[in-house]
């Protein structure tokens, strides 16, 4: 009996001692590597992407219209040259989309102020122009909005106080910053009408805190991105006309 316990305990000891100790990270090292002229490049890298960089680049620098001055969105409280050329470019270039594939037109367009990224500098407008105004991917959108949605976008546009793009929207705010007129193409905003609202995918779905379009009745994808449409529309204009006009201003 002893024997037989003691060739148990020797059973268990070994395969205690069988046992691979546990490996713990006690501590992690890094050190930073800066990306600089300093590093070395790859000959056969480099002879592989050349021809592709060069398309690439002759393409960006092809020229596609002019500008006779230069262009900002900074230059108006609340409506701008750039934004309200690049609302009406949008317009012109997505309408005949829309109408094409539904019969109806699109009533407004809003973008975001915060989306121009750069500006049009005075001289040729090329592709990269474009790239550089809209470095986004986002797409043109066709939101279906009651009267009552168009409202909450004009409180909207009135209580963010910016000069966000509108193309077929009017309004006039008072000192304090209440609308005295909100009209689309001319007509006063109808609660029970259909509005179809020319936007970007980033802010139908709530950028920039857009929220009234969350309660959409139908929705239009246009497959189409907002840059190619600026691209297209150069390469129809030759020289661009941008101003500030009366589609958004307040009355003192």
């Amino acid at each position: 009996m002893r024997f037989t316990y003691l060739i148990y305990l020797l059973y268990i000891l070994l395969c205690f001692n069988c046992k691979q100790p546990k490996d713990y990270l006690t501590k992690i090292e890094g050190k930073q590597i800066p990306v600089s002229d300093s590093l070395s490049t790859d000959a056969d890298i480099e002879a592989f992407i050349k021809p592709y960089r060069t398309h690439i680049q002759k393409d960006l620098d092809s020229i596609l219209a002019y500008a006779p001055m230069t262009y900002s969105k900074s230059d108006g409280d609340f409506n701008t040259s750039i934004g309200n050329f690049i609302a009406d470019a949008i317009y012109d270039e997505a309408n005949p989309i829309f109408k094409s594939r539904t019969g109806k037109n699109i009533d407004l367009v809003l973008l975001n102020h915060g989306g121009i990224r750069s500006i049009i500098s005075k001289g040729n407008i090329t592709t990269r122009t474009a790239f550089e105004l809209m470095p986004f991917e986002n797409s043109i959108v066709v939101a279906a909005l009651k009267g009552n949605q168009v409202d909450s976008l004009v409180h909207y546009l009135t209580v963010s106080r910016k000069a966000h793009p509108i193309s077929k929207l009017k309004l006039s705010i008072d000192k304090d910053y209440k609308v005295i007129e909100a009209s689309v193409s001319g007509r006063k905003i109808e609660s029970g009408k259909t509005y179809y609202v020319a936007t970007n995918d980033y802010l139908y779905n709530g950028g920039d805190g857009m929220s009234f379009f969350k309660k959409t009745d139908s929705l239009y994808v246009l497959d189409y991105k907002i840059r190619q449409a600026l691209i297209d529309n150069f390469k129809k204009i030759d020289t661009i006309k941008a101003f500030i006009d009366d589609r958004f201003i307040q009355l003192k």
